[in-house]
């Protein structure tokens, strides 16, 4: 008890807990896509339900840069102007602490939440019939590569600055030994809460309302299979009104 108390009394607050969660559902979701994208795989029915499952995930993370937590909006780490020093620090091979995102790093996130929605985008056309399902597995792979590129840096950079960065994303903490000065982030809103939780709802029962199914193991078919035929009984019952 003593150990664990000393430990977080010498660490500060940096990730919010939504974040965090966000971070490793994400993790999961793209994880259990490629392994499912193959006919033959042994969890190919569940798919379309990890691509849904990081569209809602990819929602949240959008809102919350605006409402989130300190170091979870972009505003706090989006910051371009500080992207040259941060590249001479990585070149003399002494990039320098920070406590939020770096520099590269906020640009990793935003290319990587931006080839996420190209890829649920484009998964979303070829399930409905309209997109070449080469250009969806292209982003796929290119994600893919994102995500190489990000774990690789992550290890560089922990090794740099002697700082262990993922173990940070799964304890939401960092040592004031390495950050002197440092406090506690500031917590995201109750308010910002709230509303995440209901436009996390909103967008669940809006996919609900497009796919009935999104959320359940189906083959990669059957969503557009049953869009055709409700289609096709729309049209159906058009014909009929007119006779």
């Amino acid at each position: 008890m003593l150990m664990a108390k000393t430990s977080y009394s010498d660490s500060f607050r940096v990730w919010d807990a939504p974040l965090r969660l966000f971070h490793w559902l994400l993790v999961a979701a793209i994880t259990i896509a490629f392994l499912s994208s193959e006919g033959d795989s042994g969890i190919a029915d569940w798919h379309m339900a990890a691509g849904w499952t990081a569209a809602v995930l990819l929602v949240f993370r959008l809102v919350w840069g605006f409402i989130g937590g300190e170091h979870a909006r972009f505003a706090n780490f989006v910051r371009p102007s500080r992207l040259l020093s941060h590249v001479r620090e990585l070149v003399t091979g002494h990039p320098q602490r920070t406590i939020g995102h770096n520099p590269l790093g906020a640009l990793a996130v935003l290319a990587m939440l931006i080839a996420t929605g190209a890829v649920l985008w484009t998964g979303i056309q070829v399930d409905a019939g309209q997109a070449d399902e080469d250009l969806h597995e292209a982003i796929a792979y290119g994600l893919l590569a994102l995500i190489g590129v990000h774990v690789a840096a992550v290890v560089l950079m922990s090794v740099f600055t002697r700082e262990n960065l993922a173990r940070a994303m799964v304890t939401g903490r960092k040592s004031v030994a390495l950050h002197p000065g440092a406090h506690d982030a500031r917590r995201p809103a109750v308010v910002a809460v709230l509303l995440a939780v209901l436009v996390i709802g909103m967008t669940v029962f809006g996919i609900l309302r497009y796919d009935s199914a999104a959320f359940s193991a189906q083959s990669h078919g059957e969503a557009k299979q049953g869009h055709e035929i409700e289609g096709g009984t729309a049209v159906q019952g058009e014909d009929n009104d007119r006779d």
